[in-house]
């Protein structure tokens, strides 16, 4: 079930009556509808799916209790190994079973030599690689005592499960969320009124720029080699916003669902393209990853500790792991590698750990040098994104190659086959980063953070939520898209 679907606009207002006006009295009831509505929620793609997330969830909930009175260390790390086998096991088969065997019999015909290897037409499952991280998670922590195993299996249901973030995140943490279950919930205006300040947001980001973006991306990517090296670049920079835009949407509306329901969900995006260098652009995006794997996987890795080698090892691993975490496809392995080599000169500096800068209050615009730091950053984090979005590596190595074709490299406009122009896009793009950099202090960019004691702020704010609804409504496509995470 999309966001941005009928079905879905159908399913929240049914959920949240039933949630805060029938089972709000018993708490155990209220987690129970929680349950129930995440499996109709995902089961809408596919029934048959349910059974692998009761079956990940089962493993590392009997994990968690067996490892509550287990002292013996031995016996606890083949506890552990048990929830690591069969979570990546899972992983491992659903999405990466073929690319294996494929790469296998590529590597005999290299050789010169045939075989014949089985191929199964294995549909991958909506979001398991991010259900799949949080319920690792749990049980990594317990291990390490950082929690207290739950007894509670309708909750800890719940935390795998809860809807508003288990297709594509925010990964949360059962140390942040699972308590969260435990407590009575009472319904918050404030919380719910900036619940739908966020889908408000999330919704103008998905609709308004993603999926128009999408379509220019979409052709220019296809059709590369009609196109001049002023519309590749063009492509580049329209599929940034894009993937900008339609993952953090998806976030933001998350985020504003769960406050709907009482809950905190952790943030996930912070103006990343406002960083000044690539360490930053990391602490800034998708802060619900890549906090676990520092946390999961650079950190036990070593971290900063040791030589400069080591640290470079780290680095290397982390993100080629990231790479691979997206997809199936050599691409994603080379972004992750593109992402390292952006990033291994920050460690040699020791710039890699440097805490996020923000701007000045009063900065009305960023300085020459600051400007320059986030164009750069910007350019290296949009050529990467030329590998993550092309088919195949070839794919991505000519598009690069057709940026140098400078033959009418400005008559960018002319080479597009839309009717429409792309100027109202660019113009939603530049409103929209406007406001980003207006907001960049505040926690998200429709925050009430105007004063309200004055009657003219206000009605600037209340003005700018209906022209953002109204872009919204005037960019609604007669079918809802996918968001791009869903693939992951």
């Amino acid at each position: 079930m999309l966001f941005n679907s009928i079905d879905f606009a159908v399913f929240l207002p049914i959920v949240f009556i039933l949630y805060w006006f029938v089972t709000s009295k018993n708490l155990k009831i209220q987690n129970g509808l929680i349950v129930l509505s995440s499996f109709i929620f995902y089961g809408w793609w596919d029934w048959r799916f349910l059974s692998l997330l009761l079956f990940s969830s089962f493993v590392d909930f009997g994990v968690g209790l067996a490892l509550q009175n287990e002292n013996n260390l031995h016996k606890r790390k083949i506890l552990l190994g048990i929830s690591l086998f069969f979570n990546l096991g899972l992983l491992a088969f659903f999405k990466y079973f073929n690319f294996f065997i494929d790469n296998f019999k590529a590597a005999f015909t290299f050789f010169g030599h045939s075989i014949n290897t089985p191929s199964l037409d294995i549909i991958l499952p909506v979001g398991i690689s991010f259900y799949t991280f949080q319920t690792l998670s749990y049980g990594i922590d317990v291990y390490r005592r950082k929690l207290e195993p739950t007894k509670d299996l309708v909750a800890f249901l719940a935390f795998v499960s809860f809807f508003p973030q288990l297709v594509a995140g925010p990964i949360e943490r059962a140390t942040h969320l699972l308590p969260q279950f435990y407590s009575k919930r009472v319904f918050n205006y404030d919380k719910a009124v900036d619940g739908m300040r966020l889908l408000l947001w999330g919704f103008f980001k998905k609709i308004v720029i993603a999926d128009n973006a999408a379509l220019y991306v979409n052709d220019i990517f296809e059709n590369y080699f009609n196109y001049s090296g002023g519309t590749l670049i063009l492509g580049a920079v329209l599929f940034s916003f894009q993937i900008y835009c339609d993952f953090s949407g998806y976030s933001d509306i998350a985020i504003g669902l769960s406050r709907l329901f009482g809950f905190d969900l952790m943030r996930n995006f912070k103006y990343p393209y406002f960083s000044k260098n690539v360490s930053e652009f990391w602490q800034r995006w998708h802060m619900s990853l890549t906090s676990w794997f520092r946390d999961y996987l650079y950190l036990p890795l070593g971290g900063n500790k040791g030589n400069l080698l080591f640290k470079i090892r780290n680095v290397a691993i982390v993100f080629l792991v990231s790479g691979f975490w997206h997809g199936a496809n050599w691409t994603f392995l080379f972004w992750g590698f593109i992402n390292a080599l952006f990033f291994i000169p920050l460690v040699i500096l020791k710039k890699n750990t440097l805490k996020i800068e923000t701007f000045k209050k009063e900065t009305i615009l960023p300085g020459i040098k600051e400007v320059f730091q986030i164009g750069f950053t910007f350019s290296l984090i949009t050529f990467s994104w030329i590998f993550f979005r092309a088919e195949n590596l070839a794919h991505a190595f000519l598009y690069i190659k057709g940026i140098f074709n400078f033959n009418k490299f400005f008559e960018i406009r002319s080479q597009l086959t839309y009717s429409t122009s792309i100027i109202p896009l660019l113009c939603y793009i530049t409103f929209f980063m406007v406001l980003e950099w207006i907001s960049r202090h505040n926690e998200h960019v429709v925050h009430p953070y105007i004063m309200q004691n004055k009657w003219y702020l206000v009605f600037i704010r209340f003005s700018l939520y209906f022209f953002i609804l109204l872009l919204i409504i005037m960019n609604i496509k007669n079918e809802a898209s996918d968001f791009i995470y869903f693939q992951f």
